[in-house]
């Protein structure tokens, strides 16, 4: 008989709290055992609510990119023109710093064979168009859309990866470098619109 209060959304709910308590490799080291524990319920007793540890990492890397592309949404809802592109880089930046494990639930690209991922997939492509859509206001050309998209995600994730890892080391400041690297995507866009 299934533990009391217990049912998918409760175990998602503790997939998640496992993934944030995780850090940067939360979403990685995501197992039943540890979602079990925290439920105080074995391993076999979540088979009732989800079928097995993929469809669980689906339902969450699901949560977890519809998040990032609400809060995408929201800096669009307040920032536009060449605004935009920045406010976005450094929405993704705080999302990334504030729960590294659920933006590392974002960035996997296991979803794409995976035949019961199509919301995951769906989901995806929404972000990725919240993205386009601040390249092209930057005057971005739409025959070079997704090759901007992709530059971005890059050099974002890239910097974000960098910082989570501790890999800037130096004195100097970590949001100063930020800036410098938006304000050089957003030159270099800007100069593919004029060309």
């Amino acid at each position: 008989m299934p533990r009391a209060g217990l049912d998918r959304a409760a175990v998602v709910a503790l997939a998640l709290a496992v993934v944030d308590d995780g850090g940067s490799t939360g979403f990685a080291d995501l197992t039943l055992a540890a979602v079990a524990a925290r439920a105080g319920v074995a391993v076999p007793s979540l088979y009732k609510h989800v079928a097995g540890l993929p469809a669980l990492r689906r339902e969450v890397a699901l949560v977890c990119i519809e998040q990032y592309g609400m809060a995408l949404r929201a800096v669009r809802a307040e920032h536009s023109g060449a605004e935009l592109l920045p406010a976005m880089a450094r929405s993704i930046r705080h999302l990334a710093r504030r729960s590294p494990g659920r933006y590392g639930a974002v960035q996997g690209a296991a979803w794409v064979h995976d035949p019961d991922a199509q919301a995951v997939r769906d989901a995806s492509v929404r972000v990725v168009d919240e993205l386009g859509d601040a390249v092209t206001a930057l005057g971005v050309p739409p025959e070079r859309r997704i090759d901007a998209v992709r530059a971005v995600r890059a050099a974002v994730h890239g910097f974000v990866v960098l910082e989570l890892d501790g890999g800037f080391g130096m004195p100097d400041d970590v949001d100063v470098s930020f800036d410098f690297l938006v304000a050089g995507l957003v030159g270099g866009l800007e100069r593919l619109s004029v060309s």
